[in-house]
């Protein structure tokens, strides 16, 4: 499992911290906003489908409607995943 921190906005990603605020920190040391990044796992052996999983700390965000560590919002999810498909081969 790889640990990433993902910039819907810039399309960029941090990836292989130990902890998730890991990579965020780096992403917003970077230019960044909070706001547009989430936390995800990525698990380079699994299927396609079940390849990215949207649980991270990070993603707790009462002010943006996100209650839990998952990525709630279908579109959110959605846009993380075209970030993903465009940056990490499998």
């Amino acid at each position: 499992m790889i640990k990433a921190a993902v910039d819907v906005e810039r399309r960029i990603a941090a990836l292989g911290g130990e902890l998730h605020s890991d990579e965020e920190a780096l992403l917003l040391a970077d230019g960044s906003r909070q706001e547009h990044v989430w936390g995800i796992n990525i698990y380079p052996d699994r299927p396609e489908a079940e390849r990215v999983e949207f649980d991270s700390m990070i993603n707790v965000r009462p002010s943006q409607g996100n209650r839990s560590r998952d990525v709630e919002d279908p579109a959110m999810r959605e846009r993380i995943l075209n970030v993903v498909s465009e940056l990490v081969r499998p």
